[in-house]
């Protein structure tokens, strides 16, 4: 009976001490219930890293359009570009597409 007394005493023995208890108190208040507590910043962390992937993301766009607007910036892109996006032509021109059956099912596909 002595023996499980004196177990029982160790592991209350820290309890007893208030600065410990105190730091308890303080610990789990700042996990859970602060407004700065640690599951708020995980999300906060979370939401910056979106964010971060979008900025890339967008950025990656903005290089691209600028590609885009150097080569229509000139008459020559202008013309390819029409050609190529609304098959316009020439007056003096025929066009044939061709197309084959991969690039037709990707196209409905892409609608």
């Amino acid at each position: 009976m002595q023996k499980s007394q004196n177990k029982y005493k160790r592991f209350i023995k820290p309890f007893k001490n208030i600065f410990f208890l105190i730091f308890i108190v303080f610990s789990i208040w700042m996990l859970f219930f602060d407004s700065n507590s640690w599951f708020i910043h995980n999300e906060l962390n979370n939401d910056i890293e979106d964010l971060e992937e979008e900025k890339e993301y967008y950025n990656k766009e903005i290089k691209k359009d600028s590609k885009e607007i150097k080569k229509l910036s000139d008459e020559e892109g202008i013309e390819k570009y029409g050609r190529e996006k609304y098959h316009m032509k020439k007056d003096n021109e025929e066009i044939y597409l061709i197309e084959y059956e991969d690039s037709i099912a990707k196209q409905k596909k892409d609608e």
